[in-house]
């Protein structure tokens, strides 16, 4: 199934704006899971080091299991979704398109 996201566009002369649906082929959805994936990964990996930044600024024991789950949260907290990430791809094509 393609992605797809509706984007308003201005009609003149109207107070109602036109309703555009914007598609993502297969191939676009692919480019921008693998550069979602990518992003996240990187992400992952700097929150894991501002955890254990975080333990040993505190003071805290450094277990594993503690830096993980401060990475985890703060990985929450910073990661972009896939669908944030296809929105924006399909929104790039809307301007692009006007």
């Amino acid at each position: 199934m393609t992605f797809s996201k509706r984007f308003p566009r201005p009609v003149e002369g109207s107070n109602y704006p036109e309703w555009v649906e914007v598609f993502l082929d297969g191939q676009e959805e692919k480019i921008v899971d693998e550069e979602c994936r990518q992003e996240n990964i990187k992400l992952m990996k700097e929150c894991i080091s501002d955890a254990e930044y975080v333990a040993k600024d505190k003071n805290l024991k450094p277990f594993q299991t503690n830096i993980i789950d401060m990475a985890i949260s703060l990985f929450e907290k910073r990661a972009s979704h896939s669908i944030y990430w296809k929105e924006s791809k399909a929104k790039e094509k809307f301007d692009n398109k006007n």
